[in-house]
């Protein structure tokens, strides 16, 4: 697992919270006009220290990337003059408590837009706590954007007005992978297992509603939840999954709890495949190597291999700017995220938190060939998602490897934005 990289993060740093370097040297072209009122902030509350600092700075990469390209043409248009957008940092250290001490920081900095995603357990503290702000001080409202928190239950039963969620949902995700393991005929017994939290529940749950729903031939022969962000060495629950004869494994674990996850099984000589939510990334394909071609499969609503030039073209965009391998890690929501804040904010000529809300419902972006829309019944993103399977880079579909590893993957099934939708339960209060 590569870790953060401190001299470029406080380059980073530096480049977005200066007031006078809050845009990027993009903003400066002649082409656009520059952004001359004061910027439009954004808190970014998210684990920047601890066992899944490497999430959070990757994170910050992909909303500076956003960022940016809003700066380069001019930043968001507002009838007092254009407006740059920059990002706050906030660490959460990974902690829910942390991460509400983080949102009182940024609201007592007069910051009224913050994002998050790395936790569906923070995440909803952060809903319950904005929603009893927004209640209380009516003059200094505040926004919530969602970029990876995919608990179901955030935009079903905790489904709030001041949350949007431009991440697929856990169901939405496991739905996607099941299409493809639901015609893997071969495969005839599978072990669940997923971080012990409000997320990695979800996420066993459905599995199981899914497998007897869509391949009820299917064992389930382990089904474990383990601590989240504790365990250190995994070779405990490999041994048990290589001994259950499981042909696969099915897991939304994330981060750390991952990468060693799948290392600890390719030493203990498993030889199945891996349905994951995230093996695409952060280490996990090195992690697996050779082990995992043709058996890691991972949903996204975004791969660099997917075979259009617009794609290609975003993509190599990426990794002009974050040439270093250990960067690598771009996500087209995180995109998607800032185009639609930007353009809400233009459309409601305000920041005021209410304006900008009443406007993202409205959200309809496209960006390198990919569209998308909010739905404004429960606040849920609804994007196309794919899934795909890992490769050796060069193999047919796999032109570009994962962080330096010399593997990809290579898409092999593409829902549309219809066919990944699923019916909500929110009953929100406007």
């Amino acid at each position: 697992m590569n870790r953060p990289n401190f001299p470029r993060r406080r380059a980073l740093a530096a480049l977005l919270l200066g007031a006078a370097g809050a845009t990027s040297a993009w903003a400066q072209s002649p082409a656009a006009p520059a952004a001359t009122a004061a910027p439009v902030r954004i808190g970014m509350i998210e684990g920047l220290s601890g066992p899944f600092a490497n999430t959070g700075e990757a994170v910050y990469r992909n909303l500076v990337w956003a960022t940016e390209r809003v700066n380069a043409r001019g930043g968001v248009k507002l009838p007092g003059g254009n407006r740059p957008l920059v990002i706050e940092r906030f660490d959460s250290k990974g902690q829910t408590e942390e991460a509400l001490s983080a949102l009182r920081s940024a609201i007592d900095r007069d910051i009224t837009i913050v994002t998050q995603g790395n936790s569906s357990a923070a995440a909803a503290g952060l809903i319950d706590a904005i929603n009893k702000h927004n209640e209380r001080d009516t003059t200094k409202q505040v926004l919530f954007l969602n970029y990876s928190a995919v608990d179901p239950v955030l935009t079903n039963q905790k489904c709030s007005y001041w949350h949007f969620r431009f991440d697929a949902h856990a169901d939405m995700r496991m739905s996607a992978l099941m299409s493809v393991l639901r015609d893997d005929r071969e495969l005839k017994s599978v072990y669940l297992i997923g971080q012990d939290y409000s997320f990695g529940q979800a996420v066993l749950r459905e599995a199981r509603s899914q497998l007897a729903a869509k391949r009820p031939d299917v064992k389930i022969v382990g089904d474990e939840l383990h601590p989240m962000a504790r365990v250190k060495d995994f070779a405990p629950y490999a041994a048990k999954i290589k001994a259950s004869g499981a042909q696969a494994v099915l897991t939304g674990n994330w981060g750390n709890d991952l990468t060693l996850l799948v290392k600890a099984a390719r030493e203990a000589g498993f030889d199945g495949s891996f349905y994951t939510f995230y093996g695409n990334a952060l280490g996990a394909p090195a992690a697996i190597g050779d082990a995992g071609i043709g058996k890691v499969v991972a949903v996204a609503d975004w791969f660099p291999n997917v075979p259009t030039k617009e794609s290609e073209a975003f993509y190599q965009s990426f990794r002009q700017r974050f040439p270093n391998p250990a960067d690598d890690y771009v996500h087209m929501r995180m995109q998607l995220m800032v185009e639609s804040l930007a353009q809400a904010i233009e459309r409601a000529g305000s920041v005021n938190a209410a304006a900008v809300a009443a406007q993202l419902e409205k959200a309809k972006v496209k960006l390198a060939g990919q569209s998308a829309h909010m739905r404004a019944a429960d606040h849920q993103f609804q994007q196309p998602l794919a899934v795909a399977v890992m490769d050796r880079q060069g193999a047919p579909g796999v032109k570009f490897d994962v962080e330096g590893s010399g593997y990809g993957f290579r898409v092999v099934r593409h829902l549309t934005p219809a066919q990944a939708e699923q019916p909500h339960g929110c009953n929100m209060t406007r």
